[in-house]
């Protein structure tokens, strides 16, 4: 991991700790386990304002590209629930591969549980969307 840990934004960082309590952690079960795992992540995070917050980690409104072990390469962008978009490769951070992805960074490698099983992915890219009022997330 290139920063040591995951690293949030302080208003992000609320924002989450926030959804991560009304979402009771999710019905299904990949997805409370998911979701369990990033909140003992948050435990251990780097909290940082957003002048010290590095562009090349993974928050809200990212897009990312990720290849999996399994062959495959993808590009989403990271969003809150009201905003995904399947359609449109905008992943919620409350699915499984929006919570294993937030925090970190390009080039890091991510192990994680997804509902068909415990995958490794290579974080590829990070870009940041600019002008998206998500930035300023209302807490």
């Amino acid at each position: 991991m290139k920063y040591g840990s995951i690293i949030i934004e302080k208003k992000e960082y609320v924002f989450l700790k926030r959804l991560l309590n009304v979402s009771g952690y999710a019905q299904e079960s990949e997805t409370k386990r998911s979701l369990q795992k990033f909140n003992e992540e948050l435990q251990h995070a780097q909290i940082v304002d957003e002048e010290d917050m590095p562009e090349d980690v993974i928050r809200f409104n990212s897009k990312v590209t990720v290849s999996s072990e399994k062959g495959w390469e993808r590009t989403i962008q990271i969003v809150t629930p009201v905003e995904k978009d399947f359609s449109n490769n905008k992943i919620s951070f409350l699915t499984p591969m929006g919570s294993a992805l937030f925090g970190y960074s390009a080039n890091d490698t991510v192990i994680w549980d997804f509902p068909k099983g415990t995958q490794q992915l290579k974080i590829v890219a990070v870009s940041q969307e600019k002008n998206t009022t998500n930035r300023k997330i209302s807490i």
